[in-house]
């Protein structure tokens, strides 16, 4: 048990009405009667000790992959890494390479398609290495370490540029943590970094950026299958770009990105002949400039859509894209990716515990309200409780989309789903004579993403029935969201179990629900 949660423990055990001295007689009975064998201790430590090697060594890793990613495109390529690590302890070392090469492609099977590493797969592959030399694990690991830190170096300047665009990356991942289930602050975030890099290292080029996401094309498929939907530009381009559909039978070069699996670069427009331009309103001789289509990829390296940036609207007909820029937009997609997906979770989330309280309602008449939250950032590594749905006990359901913020400081009142929130525990609590019970939704690691918040009323607790009922959606609910977790972890392909699951959409988080409840049942049976 941590701190918060033994706290908590002892908080629920003794409930609200004891006396002082009776918390006392507690306090001195657990002193005098908790005994630790030698070997538990010895046991604790270790466990102590491998936590905080393991993050000690996670943080060198993280830290050496950004020294190596210096061009901020969050994953660095494989045969590059090969390449150095080729030389490391002769044909001992070669050969352990290979074998940790097999290993890996084994545990990613993408890696041999796109031969791309992103920062935990960079980490395991050095793990993999290190397994294969005899002798101390961790000292192989320093000496690799050492060795791939000495093999690249940056200038000054190199490092600054680096470093500003790192931070802007950072932003967009910020924005998608803080936006409860929004799109738009992301979108907002990677135009902003666009433009903000193209102001500091792109000579100013006046450029266009759009972003298109693939939908499944249900009203015409004789167009084909899926289509393009542009979801976010630059402000100068949204009456002509926004909310527009391209589709396969239609002139440009963006599905051939997809098909490809990479970018795709027209350095001039104007002698390509498959480009579709969405501005009528400019002349044919207005259209002169570079183009380029990017891919996006899910943590599984499946293309779900495209980055577009051009300089139509720059008259300088020497506006080409450099490597370095190119490299950025790739870090771009990467971090978009990354945002979008977060905010796919959280959608998920949100509709597990939507369909978790539509079974609820029902069945448990002495609930008189249900407030979900969602735990998000907040400053200084504090963290704030959003508000996403509120039930009442008729069964109205009140989904906020802007989510309502709540800050430690200043909900003294309910300090309890802060407490919640630290323990990760279910927290018990009266305010104001009403009785409140904070269940928390653990992510993998048990940290809290997110609580129940249910009152009960004048209740001190709920009739048999329904408190076996409530522990049920809890399990369930629980059950779903950390399948839909385990969906984001690179090393894992999604599993589907019912029909209704493949369905491309977020309904199908609120079918996992059911999933569950109904396996239950069968085991039950």
């Amino acid at each position: 048990l941590t701190l918060p949660q033994f706290v908590q423990l002892m908080d629920n055990f003794v409930g609200e009405d004891i006396s002082l001295p009776t918390v006392k007689r507690l306090t001195a009975f657990i002193k005098g009667e908790y005994k630790q064998t030698e070997e538990e201790k010895i046991k604790q430590r270790e466990k102590v000790h491998r936590m905080s090697h393991v993050a000690q060594r996670k943080q060198l890793l993280e830290a050496l992959f950004e020294k190596w990613d210096s061009k901020a495109c969050g994953s660095l390529n494989l045969e590059e890494v090969i390449a150095v690590l080729s030389t490391f302890k002769g044909h001992m070392g070669k050969e352990a390479l290979m074998e940790a090469k097999e290993q890996l492609c084994s545990r990613y099977p993408q890696l041999s398609k796109v031969g791309k590493l992103s920062p935990k797969a960079f980490q395991i592959f050095l793990e993999l290495i290190a397994s294969k030399f005899t002798g101390n694990e961790d000292e192989t690991i320093d000496s690799l370490v050492r060795f791939l830190t000495t093999s690249v170096e940056q200038s000054h300047t190199k490092s600054l540029q680096s470093s500003a665009r790192r931070k802007w990356l950072q932003d967009i991942q910020k924005a998608a943590e803080t936006s409860g289930t929004s799109m738009e602050p992301v979108y907002k975030a990677v135009i902003e970094a666009l433009s903000q890099d193209m102001e500091a290292h792109g000579d100013n080029k006046r450029i266009s950026a759009y972003i298109a996401l693939l939908e499944e094309n249900r009203l015409s498929p004789e167009q084909g299958q899926v289509l393009l939907r542009y979801v976010a530009c630059t402000a100068d381009d949204a009456p002509y770009i926004l909310n527009q559909v391209l589709h396969r039978d239609m002139k440009g070069v963006s599905f051939a990105a997809i098909d490809q699996g990479k970018p795709i670069y027209v350095p001039r427009v104007q002698h390509h002949g498959n480009i579709h331009f969405w501005n009528s309103d400019r002349s044919v001789e207005e259209r002169k400039g570079s183009l380029l289509v990017l891919p996006l990829y899910d943590v599984h390296w499946r293309v779900f859509g495209i980055l577009g940036l051009d300089t139509l609207r720059d008259q300088c007909h020497k506006s080409i894209f450099l490597t370095h820029e190119i490299t950025f937009y790739e870090g771009v997609c990467h971090a978009f990716s990354k945002a979008y997906h977060h905010v796919c979770m959280q959608e998920n989330v949100l509709q597990v515990a939507v369909t978790a309280l539509d079974w609820l309602y029902p069945r448990t008449p002495s609930i008189h309200a249900v407030t979900t939250y969602l735990v998000a950032p907040g400053k200084d590594k504090n963290y704030v409780l959003c508000k996403v749905i509120t039930m009442d006990n008729t069964g109205q359901k009140e989904v906020h989309r802007s989510p309502v913020v709540l800050l430690r400081e200043e909900n003294l009142l309910r300090d309890y789903l802060f407490k919640c929130t630290d323990s990760s525990e279910v927290t018990l609590t009266s305010v104001y004579g009403e009785h409140h019970i904070a269940v928390p939704l653990h992510d993998l690691s048990r940290q809290t993403v997110g609580i129940f918040d249910i009152s009960i009323g004048q209740h001190k607790k709920l009739p048999p029935q329904e408190q076996k009922d409530l522990q049920k959606m809890l399990k369930m609910a629980q059950a779903a969201c950390s399948e839909i977790l385990q969906r984001s972890l690179e090393e894992r392909e999604p599993t589907q179990v019912l029909e209704a699951e493949r369905v491309a959409d977020v309904r199908h988080a609120g079918i996992l629900f059911h999933r569950f409840m109904l396996q239950e049942l069968r085991e039950c049976v």
